[in-house]
């Protein structure tokens, strides 16, 4: 093998590292299950203590507190 062969494939190898390195990693993530009702819960520590998973009710009234007094901007004013 002479000199300008090796460095030809020596030159194609950095070349397929380089390209290999620029691909995308595969999206095989879980995402939204749409199967399950958002009341159900996800099981994490992020829920509001004392809240039971599968309350509907419970569900409900937080987010109609939530809606009152984080979202309306008459009840956030403080004037």
């Amino acid at each position: 093998m002479s000199g300008r062969s090796t460095l030809v494939i020596l030159g194609a190898a950095c070349g397929l590292l380089a390209l290999a390195a620029c691909t995308e990693k595969p999206q095989t993530g879980g995402g939204v299950r749409v199967d399950a009702p958002p009341y159900a819960g996800t099981g994490s520590h992020f829920t509001q203590p004392g809240w039971k998973a599968g309350d509907k009710a419970g569900w409900e009234q937080q987010l109609k507190a939530r809606q009152q007094y984080g979202q309306n901007e008459y009840t956030r004013s403080t004037r």
